[in-house]
């Protein structure tokens, strides 16, 4: 497969290229215009690549599945799941969350053009069966360190309010595979976290790779913030971009957690009649 960095390589070069070749002025503009858009194109089915499933995924998110159906059978135990994720939310309009771009729920189809290097927010949320955890804000990169500092003085202590029995759900994204990261968990929460595992790790079970429709923060909490977020006129600091993510996060009600609970539980019916296929797109 092309690499990205190949790619983004030949797209500054080809334009180079071709406005030294003496074309017009119009000729110049088409380039600025076309070019880009195929480039683009490319870049996207490598994205697509990325994310798609590997040989021996389907197993694992099946396996998966199956697991938490079980597990689920206790009344109880939906009610104890802390799912967590991050995402980029820039002043432009875009957000970004790992290598997935969510455009929200309404006309998910249209293009948009957005501002290069764009000032954004890092946020980092968690949520339950009734209640999402706050949000974390940074404009740093979120990195090992940081990640595990955010978990040790920010997060954890709140979920040790309300519950000493909870099960803390991550994905394999670089900062949660961090060796310390790993560690603090097995100390403190062994056999009570989900996620991307080493032989030693004492997980309750393993997190699939490459499956962001699994965490309801991917298939229904982004999107929805976003879309509460960017109505025009689209906030113009980070401040203003921050009080908006705020106040669209209070909205969310128990009753919407509820059905989102409901919909988790749909997606793994789902994954075991397809055999651990993506579903993205429900």
């Amino acid at each position: 497969m092309v690499s990205m960095h190949r790619l983004l390589r030949v797209y500054v070069d080809g334009i180079s290229s071709l406005k030294k070749q003496g074309v017009c002025e119009k000729e110049k503009a088409q380039v600025d215009l076309v070019y880009p858009m195929i480039m683009w194109k490319e870049l996207e089915r490598v994205f697509n690549a990325v994310r798609a499933l590997k040989p021996n995924d389907k197993l694992k998110r099946l396996e998966f599945s199956i697991f938490m159906q079980e597990a689920m059978q206790d009344e109880n135990f939906a009610s104890r799941l802390v799912f967590s994720d991050e995402a980029s939310f820039h002043l432009s309009g875009k957000v970004n969350r790992h290598n997935v771009r969510i455009w929200g729920t309404t006309n998910p189809h249209a293009i948009i053009e957005h501002e290069r290097d764009s000032p954004k927010l890092n946020v980092f949320c968690a949520i339950s069966k009734t209640l999402v955890y706050g949000l974390f804000f940074t404009e740093n990169t979120v990195n090992g360190r940081s990640y595990l500092e955010m978990l040790q003085t920010w997060l954890f202590p709140q979920l040790n309010i309300n519950s000493d029995d909870y099960i803390y759900q991550q994905d394999g994204a670089p900062p949660h595979w961090h060796l310390d990261v790993r560690g603090f968990l097995n100390e403190t929460l062994p056999n009570r976290w989900i996620g991307r595992n080493g032989t030693n790790d004492l997980t309750l079970c393993s997190w699939p790779p490459r499956s962001p429709d699994l965490t309801p923060c991917d298939y229904f909490f982004w999107g929805c913030v976003k879309d509460a977020v960017y109505i025009p006129p689209l906030p113009s600091t980070l401040d203003e971009l921050k009080n908006r993510i705020t106040t669209a996060v209070e909205s969310i009600t128990k009753d919407i957690l509820q059905e989102v609970w409901n919909e988790f539980d749909y997606r793994l019916d789902v994954i075991r009649v397809t055999k651990g296929a993506h579903i993205e797109h429900l």
